[in-house]
């Protein structure tokens, strides 16, 4: 069973029908959306400030999701995908985007709608990475336009693999 710890006095959220992996821990002031996956290893720490996520959020394989004290919150919008091995701190992630394995989003960075973070990309703190876009690299910068209702479809489906690869291990 996952690790659901309360401290400073705030008692995890968990909606309905989300899938919380075996070894994910979830701490403190945070809020998870229904229909969510947090898998293997995850972490979303909300002991220092909150953490939101919306609807058919994924967060993958040994990501992190944490804030600043008294400075930041980290709020993921719906149909968000975190990948494996990435860090989101005090930063929003607007519906639809895609953080990519092993990408850092600092404090203050807005992520905006649709966007796609490339693995391995540093955004740093207070970065606004535009609606529909990529951006990759260290640090990480715009390098194209993606079609808007192309990456929300492509962005959509990851969300709704991820509720179909969950769905699995309550077979189990």
């Amino acid at each position: 069973m996952a690790i659901i710890k309360s401290v400073r006095g705030f008692t995890p959220e968990i909606g309905d029908n989300t899938f919380l992996a075996e070894t994910a821990v979830v701490i403190g002031d945070v809020v998870i959306g229904k229909d969510c996956s947090i898998w293997y290893g995850a972490v979303l720490r909300g002991d220092v400030n909150s953490i939101r996520l919306g609807n058919r959020v994924n967060v993958q394989d040994g990501a992190v999701i944490h804030t600043l004290y008294e400075k930041s919150v980290s709020i993921l919008g719906n149909d968000v995908s975190v990948g494996h091995n990435a860090i989101i701190h005090g930063a929003k992630i607007e519906n639809g985007a895609l953080i990519g394995m092993g990408a850092i989003v600092l404090d203050h960075a807005v992520v905006g709608e649709g966007a796609i973070i490339a693995a391995g990309a540093l955004v740093l703190s207070g970065t606004q990475v535009e609606p529909g876009s990529i951006y990759a690299g260290v640090p990480a910068k715009f390098v194209k336009k993606v079609d808007p209702g192309q990456s929300k479809e492509i962005n959509q489906k990851i969300a709704a693999n991820y509720l179909m690869y969950s769905s699995w291990y309550n077979e189990l």
